[in-house]
């Protein structure tokens, strides 16, 4: 079945470790593993081009990823505006390039989306065919200014959310509670991003700065990778008001396979541990689904809740459930929705309908 993953940060990864993701997963396993000071995950790398095609994973969110190190924020990997700026630049250079390449397609239009998906489910045999790509962004400290956001724009960028980990330039993001709000421009940006007909992602933001920005965005909102609060406790999940507004604002919300998204005992996520503590097997893909359920069983139908992988987000398959080793195993998502009862309509919904229906209506003409 055709897979639409909601969050795939593939430039960051590719850059910062020097993958070469054009290769069949194995080959880029083994030059991790040769290069193990730099990637020390690199046998873990989930995803690479080849291998999101044999998965038939016609599209991703993919993003551009930064975050200015700040106090508090030992998340941080740059240390100014111009860094963060040429960063973000960096990356959608890396997408483009791929574009040029003829190994993805940038998927900036509502025509372009829907002739992309109707290629994909029309053919037989994807190995030869570029996997789609929709531009977005994770926290906003590359944007060192609201009035720049056309540049952005114009560049491919179509849905950003605000904050990552710590504060971010333009609001509270993870690891740093549920109380913080909005900071800085970020009501300028946001209607910016309104003006531009922009989509938000309200993922890794805490619940004030989501409060806040729903007063003040117009325009369509989703979660590209979010989880429930209620069935995994800490800031990082949403609470199920949140999941509602998302749903009443017609958002679709993608889930992550990031296992400390997923344990049932709540992390400290101003703190997260270096090593996961608990073995891999202790959180399976029945958990994931566990998640899509609740937003379902929330929404009253199945048009909300999709497939928001991480991907690779979360250090690769170390950190998915037990049954994930490569991004072609959620495939096996299927067979769980089925034996929930899901009939086939529904969970063509889940992996990759929802999305297509909300990028068709909202990305621009």
């Amino acid at each position: 079945m055709i897979i639409i993953d909601g969050d795939y940060p593939m430039a960051h990864n590719g850059l910062k470790f020097q993958r070469d993701l054009t290769k069949p997963i194995s080959e880029v396993r083994s030059a991790g593993i040769i290069n193990s000071e730099l990637d020390s995950n690199g046998h873990s790398v989930m995803a690479s081009l080849p291998e999101m095609r044999k998965g038939e994973v016609a599209v991703a969110i993919v993003k551009v990823v930064c975050c200015i190190l700040r106090p508090g924020n030992d998340h941080g990997d740059v240390p100014t505006d111009l860094h963060a700026y040429a960063s973000g630049k960096s990356q959608m250079a890396y997408y483009h390039m791929l574009e040029t390449m003829r190994q993805v397609k940038l998927l900036k239009f509502q025509n372009e989306f829907k002739e992309h998906m109707d290629l994909w489910l029309n053919e037989d045999d994807h190995m030869d065919s570029p996997v789609g790509m929709v531009l977005g962004m994770e926290g906003a400290d590359s944007i060192t200014t609201p009035d720049q956001l056309q540049e952005w724009y114009d560049s491919g960028l179509r849905l950003i959310s605000l904050s990552h980990y710590g504060v971010s330039r333009y609001s509270h993001g993870t690891g740093t509670g549920t109380k913080g709000g909005l900071v800085g421009h970020a009501k300028e940006l946001l209607q910016e991003m309104d003006s531009l007909n922009m989509i938000l992602d309200v993922s890794h933001t805490s619940d004030e700065s989501v409060r806040q920005e729903l007063e003040i965005f117009e325009g369509p909102v989703i979660a590209t990778h979010q989880n429930c609060r209620s069935i995994t406790p800490g800031e990082r999940q949403f609470p199920d008001h949140q999941i509602k507004s998302v749903i009443e604002r017609g958002g679709v919300i993608g889930h992550s396979m990031d296992t400390y998204m997923l344990w049932n005992k709540e992390i400290d996520w101003a703190n997260i541990p270096s090593v996961r503590p608990f073995p891999k097997d202790e959180v399976t893909l029945e958990n994931y689904v566990d998640h899509i359920d609740h937003v379902c069983q929330l929404a009253g139908n199945s048009f909300h809740a999709a497939i928001g992988g991480d991907t690779d987000g979360q250090g690769g398959m170390i950190g998915a459930p037990y049954e994930i080793d490569t991004v072609a195993d959620y495939q096996k998502i299927v067979q769980l929705l089925e034996q929930r009862g899901y009939e086939s309509e529904d969970i063509e919904n889940i992996m990759y309908k929802n999305w297509q229906r909300f990028f068709e209506l909202y990305l621009p003409t």
